[in-house]
């Protein structure tokens, strides 16, 4: 399940949640809670692990890329030992070869550039929406514990929570 829904029904749930007069604090249906965080805890590995498939991608890319690059050096060397024209010729090939070998060099580093950023953008939207989770989780934890410490510092108070006796 995607983490972004997730965190639209925990907020969701926040929302339906019943306020407590006068104060910011809401009551919230522990149960949908516990279970929305234990769907997040099962979707966070999921996206660390397409992070992962993320970098086995780039390590294949780069892979190709300099098998590319060392086939093309190849290439050029045995058509550069098979002329054996005039020496202008053979030098035309070689720098060609070397223009080759610095092309695919050039490419395979560009790659290797992109990969690298659309990971770490990846990975830094992944730290940034879960940092904003573990924020609104402990904002839900903070309200229940304010609300169940004043529920028990005065039961006589007519602004405290009404228990239903469940």
């Amino acid at each position: 399940m995607d983490i972004l829904h997730l965190v639209d029904r925990l907020e969701e749930l926040f929302n339906e949640s019943r306020p407590i007069w006068f104060t910011n604090n809401v009551i919230v249906d522990e149960d949908r809670m516990l279970d929305i965080i234990d769907q997040m805890r099962v979707a966070i590995p999921e996206q660390v692990k397409q992070a992962e498939k993320m970098l086995a991608e780039r390590d294949r890319t780069l892979a190709q890329a300099q098998e590319e690059a060392n086939r093309t050096v190849q290439l050029a060397r045995e058509k550069s030992e098979n002329i054996v024209e005039r020496d202008t010729i053979v030098e035309a090939a070689h720098q060609r070869a070397a223009q080759i070998l610095e092309q695919a060099e050039r490419d395979a580093e560009a790659t290797r550039t992109e990969a690298d950023q659309y990971i770490m953008e990846t990975l830094t939207n992944l730290e940034i929406e879960m940092e904003r989770i573990l924020n609104q989780v402990r904002n839900g934890i903070r309200t229940l514990q304010h609300t169940q410490s004043r529920a028990s510092l005065d039961p006589m108070d007519p602004f405290a929570p009404i228990e239903d006796g469940e």
